[in-house]
């Protein structure tokens, strides 16, 4: 549902509106708006210093975010805490923030310089090892030197003619070898007179050889030495990257929670100079006006009267003086149905004083799912995955909230699965000989159409008729058509029944009779669109079709996949083949009646009665913290 809300407006003498407005921000449940200004009451307007200051405090929000986001995860959330006061500790936290940002950007960078070096040696590391022993034996000639060169894969042609030219040149004296290395670049090793040595980069470039260079700083180094250097090196690397780690963690560790803090002291103050420009005031007096929800009015009145003092005093804005578009929307609804909020997230939330669809989403959706999926095995697997990401993730978070949903989804995947006699499609009833209690969905696949139309005649309906409520106020002509629509399917659904003799057959004449009187009073109320209207909501129904079109589907390739073990000469390769199908149609089952029942619920469902454009309830309130659209409990 949608919280009831009352306009309220503070009032009190002028010189107690910072102890009003800090009550307020205590108090945290109070959506602030501005007022109208006349000719004797203005903005209150923040004063030079004050201006100053917020100037001030966003130059050292950002420095702040710049430090903890050099810090990243390392920088741990800290509980709030209690001190509201910046003066004095601006200037510190600026320091600290540039410090810190400057420290852990200085380590970041080295973990990545690090990580770069070893990753360049580990490419190299099967050619060093290999060129070792070569490389030692030409160190001990005083006329021989050796040289490594890596050719990127891209220009392994330019091998060869380097080859035969050093080779023309030098004779027997010159030898090569060649190592591929992971990622198609090729390694040579070089073997020359010493005193060629001095001319060989103009040589490869005459080849058009792209080298590779080594690292750099083992580019001067004798080949014999900077060999052993770089395999030591290895071993030495991990090391280095755990002590950058461990120094970032203990700077997090250090500043983190400081600078935390001082974010959410900063980010309060901001917040209580941002509510100071939405009051306004007189030379003697105050007023700030706001919307908090209706059972928090009195809670309200205590606290700004226990922190300002009897003169200031919260007053209830008379219903005339405002509108329902103005009162900010903040949802409740039961903790079962309280996940299925989050559908609603993908549009923008519904007006005030309209309907919340979240019951009916939470009731429909894992209905819809269930019908589709319609899998008693595939219902318990479900579970189980459910319970162990639910296990294992965060309060709150967006997996979390995603197994909520999964778990009535399952259930009723289990009991239409039990229904439709499936279990891991026709596994069941092969082994266990286990029966379809309503309909066996592989052969009826006409009742399993009738079903889901009719699941569709129920939601459209439940929609015409939330939408004629919602529209009774604004407009009672089209709350009338909606409702003439909503009869009129159910005439049309109840004269098909009584034709196919699923109704007794002499209701078939009334509902007929009843078509013809709604058909002229629809026209009359909708106008001349109301017939093309009423098509559009017959192909509504008929679009829940698809729920028949994709439960059927589903157990086709769960019947495909069992007689797979069979169907090859090996029952091992069979039953590989057919877990396989399973994962894959059980993949397709999780994902394809969540995304088909999302649409019946977005465009044949909201499509009748959803108004969009609702305020998002945004209370002035301490802590740094977004809200988290679920109300503040009372006290």
């Amino acid at each position: 549902m949608i919280i009831p809300m009352t306009r309220v407006r503070v009032l009190g003498p002028r010189e107690r509106f910072d102890a009003a407005l800090a009550s307020v921000q205590d108090f945290g449940r109070m959506h602030l708006v501005e007022s109208q200004p006349t000719a004797d009451v203005v903005p209150a307007r923040l004063d030079a210093h004050a201006e100053r200051r917020r100037r001030q405090l966003l130059r050292v929000v950002s420095d702040i975010d710049a430090a903890l986001d050099a810090l990243g995860g390392e920088a741990g959330l800290s509980r709030p805490f209690t001190a509201q006061r910046t003066d004095g500790g601006a200037a510190r936290w600026a320091q600290l923030a540039s410090d810190c940002r400057r420290e852990a950007r200085a380590l970041r960078g080295r973990e990545t310089a690090l990580g770069e070096e070893r990753a360049l040696l580990v490419r190299y590391r099967d050619f060093l090892a290999a060129v070792l022993p070569a490389v030692r034996k030409v160190a001990g000639s005083p006329r021989l030197t050796s040289h490594a060169v890596v050719v990127p894969a891209t220009a392994r042609e330019t091998i060869q003619p380097l080859t035969d030219a050093l080779r023309a040149q030098l004779g027997a004296e010159f030898t090569i070898s060649t190592h591929p290395l992971p990622g198609g670049d090729v390694a040579l090793l070089l073997v020359l007179p010493s005193e060629f040595s001095s001319r060989l980069e103009s040589r490869l470039s005459e080849a058009r050889v792209p080298e590779v260079p080594l690292p750099p700083e083992y580019r001067d180094v004798p080949l014999d030495q900077a060999v052993p250097r770089m395999l030591d090196r290895l071993g030495v690397i991990p090391a280095e990257i755990d002590a950058t780690r461990r120094a970032l963690g203990d700077i997090a560790r250090r500043d983190g929670p400081v600078l935390r803090h001082a974010r959410v002291v900063i980010t309060d103050w901001l917040a209580a100079a941002a509510a100071h420009e939405r009051a306004r005031v007189t030379p003697h007096a105050f007023t700030l006006d706001g919307w908090v929800p209706d059972r928090s009015l009195g809670d309200l009145s205590r606290r700004v009267v226990e922190a300002a003092g009897p003169a200031v005093v919260v007053e209830q804005v008379e219903r005339e003086e405002w509108s329902k578009e103005d009162a900010p929307v903040v949802l409740s609804n039961p903790r079962l149905f309280r996940p299925f909020e989050g559908f609603l997230k993908l549009l923008p939330l519904p007006k005030y004083g309209t309907i919340d669809p979240t019951p009916f989403v939470a009731v429909f959706f894992p209905l819809m799912f269930g019908m589709m999926l319609g899998d008693a095995g595939y219902g318990v697997v479900l579970v189980v995955i459910a319970l162990l990401v639910h296990r294992r993730t965060l309060p709150g978070s967006f997996a979390q909230v995603a197994t909520e949903i999964a778990g009535p989804c399952a259930a009723f995947s289990i009991i239409f699965g039990v229904l439709y006699g499936e279990y891991f499609g026709d596994l069941g009833r092969r082994l266990l000989g286990l029966p379809a209690f309503l309909y066996d969905r592989e052969e009826a696949v006409i009742a399993t159409l009738v079903a889901a139309v009719g699941l569709g005649v129920v939601h459209v309906v439940i929609g015409l008729v939330l939408g004629a409520v919602t529209s009774r106020r604004r407009n009672a002509r089209h709350a009338v058509g909606q409702g003439i629509s909503a009869v009129m399917v159910l005439l049309v659904v109840a004269a098909l029944l009584a034709a196919f003799d699923l109704l007794p057959s002499s209701l078939f004449t009334p509902a007929v009779i009843a078509l013809f009187v709604a058909f002229p009073v629809l026209v009359f109320t909708e106008g001349m669109i109301a017939p093309i209207e009423l098509l559009a909501t017959f192909g509504n129904v008929l679009s829940y079709a698809r729920i028949m079109a994709i439960g059927t589907a589903s157990v086709m390739l769960a019947a495909v996949a069992n007689s797979m073990v069979g169907a090859v000469g090996s029952v091992a390769v069979g039953l590989v083949f057919a877990l396989l199908f399973h994962l894959v149609n059980f993949a397709i089952g999780l994902f394809s009646p969540a995304i088909h029942a999302l649409r019946l619920h977005y465009v044949e469902f909201f499509g009748k009665f959803y108004s969009p454009g609702g305020t998002p309830y945004a209370p002035f309130r301490r802590g740094g913290a977004a809200f988290d659209n679920q109300p503040q409990p009372t006290s």
